[in-house]
């Protein structure tokens, strides 16, 4: 019988210690934990948190560009739930839902050069002026949950006023940003993994910052092609050969 071995989803969840544990969001969140098994992410989420325990500190690790509004709401609010003490550390970027997700935690850690970005739910859809209709409305309650979870970790640091413009205007927030606003607390030292988006989701967002897409293009300067690495792996190869010839390997 043939062994499916399951592809690796976007989060993952490790127990340090009976009293402390991670969890890393990594990429775009999806509705499947694992495609080929169809494993809903919320499902996978919530089990994975379970088997944790009852540890009183969870770090949570973030580099996502957002994804999937309702898992993400789902998984902010199995955070917020969890009787742990939740840090969570923008790795490099928190936007869209992602965003939501670490606003959930008690306290928000983003290094200097991290980006966190907010803005209004978006749905592609094909229909009807009822159904679409239909779909604004749904739109109009799903932005109303995530101004909920915002307006829960600024206090009064800012008005739900000016979190719903800054969503309408689709707002990219550097770290220092987030701290005044409220939807951060601690500015940390700069961190190796810089903030960067993938060519989809530039399609997908507005505003994305220069500063954003020139790391990207400096990213992808330093990423070598297939040509290129079959050209080195070619080189070493032939290289080792040489060394056994002269016995030196």
């Amino acid at each position: 019988m043939r062994t499916i071995k399951k592809e690796k989803t976007f989060f993952d969840i490790k127990a340090l210690s009976d009293k402390k544990a991670s969890i890393y969001i990594q990429g775009e969140i999806t509705p499947y934990a694992y495609e080929e098994f169809g494993e809903m992410s919320a499902t996978a989420f919530k089990a994975k948190l379970e088997e944790l325990g009852d540890v009183e500190q969870i770090d949570l690790y973030t580099n996502s560009p957002g994804g999937s509004v309702f898992d993400g709401l789902t998984i902010a609010n199995m955070l917020k739930r969890h009787k742990a003490r939740v840090v969570a550390h923008v790795d490099g970027l928190a936007a869209s839902i992602a965003s939501v997700i670490v606003a959930s935690a008690d306290e928000v850690v983003m290094p200097s050069n991290a980006m966190m970005m907010i803005h209004n739910p978006l749905v592609g859809i094909v229909g009807n002026a009822k159904e679409m209709r239909e779909q604004a409305d749904i739109l109009d309650k799903v932005t109303d949950s995530l101004v909920e979870t915002y307006m829960a970790k600024v206090g009064d640091k800012t008005t739900e006023e000016n979190i719903r413009a800054l969503m309408d205007a689709e707002t990219w927030l550097s770290a220092k940003e987030a701290v005044e606003l409220g939807l951060a607390d601690v500015i940390d030292a700069p961190n190796k993994m810089v903030a960067s988006i993938s060519e989809d989701y530039k399609n997908k967002f507005k505003n994305i910052p220069k500063a954003l897409l020139e790391v990207d293009k400096e990213h992808q300067a330093n990423v070598l092609t297939d040509e290129e690495r079959q050209a080195i792996l070619a080189e070493t190869k032939e290289s080792t050969n040489m060394l056994k010839k002269l016995n030196l390997l």
